[in-house]
């Protein structure tokens, strides 16, 4: 697979992307190094799972509503450390069609710290056929997908970040402001995929 980067790499602060697929946590941990927030369930996935524990993920589980008050924290933790934190506020991963609504909830720690947030958009092309394709996405049994993932050639991930992070004093205007900019860059994304 090839990366291509387009942006200033956030060196802090809390970093907000859509998710297309497990591949994500690949791709942006080449481009920026950091901190992920992650679904519980990744810690006990085969070679991922030992990467994100090795890593540092925080993970949580999305079906606790407790569970996020748990990881505040921790996110938290690694903000005040000047460690880049990226987490995925749709919640989901999806099949690229759309940018979900963002969850505010986990961009609490970087309003309380007034710590700068930054857009980031993830995208995936390939010769042989549409994004969807390479998106994990409902109810799709993972290995079988990785297995006809890794048999793809000349996959192409793109990963575009905000020139600039921005401070936000309430969570739900930041969800709403980071969602238009990942919306507005996935658009670009998919047009220059079509070139």
């Amino acid at each position: 697979m090839k990366m291509e980067s387009r942006g200033p790499r956030p060196a802090q602060g809390l970093v907000c992307s859509n998710h297309l697929s497990y591949l994500d946590i690949l791709v942006y941990a080449a481009a920026a190094p950091c901190v992920f927030v992650s679904r519980s369930d990744v810690r006990r996935w085969p070679i991922f799972g030992f990467m994100a524990r090795s890593g540092g993920t925080i993970f949580v589980d999305r079906a606790s509503r407790s569970s996020a008050g748990e990881v505040v924290p921790r996110i938290r933790a690694a903000l005040e450390a000047g460690v880049p934190v990226l987490l995925f506020p749709e919640g989901t991963s999806t099949d690229g069609a759309e940018v979900l609504r963002f969850h505010p909830t986990l961009l609490e720690p970087a309003v309380d710290l007034a710590v700068g947030m930054t857009a980031a958009a993830i995208g995936y092309h390939w010769s042989g056929g549409e994004e969807r394709d390479l998106c994990w996405f409902g109810d799709a049994a993972f290995v079988p997908h990785l297995l006809r993932t890794l048999a793809r050639g000349g996959i192409v991930a793109e990963v575009e970040f905000f020139p600039e992070s921005q401070v936000w004093s309430n969570r739900k205007t930041a969800a709403l402001d980071l969602r238009e900019q990942v919306d507005s860059m996935r658009r670009l994304i998919k047009r220059e995929a079509l070139t």
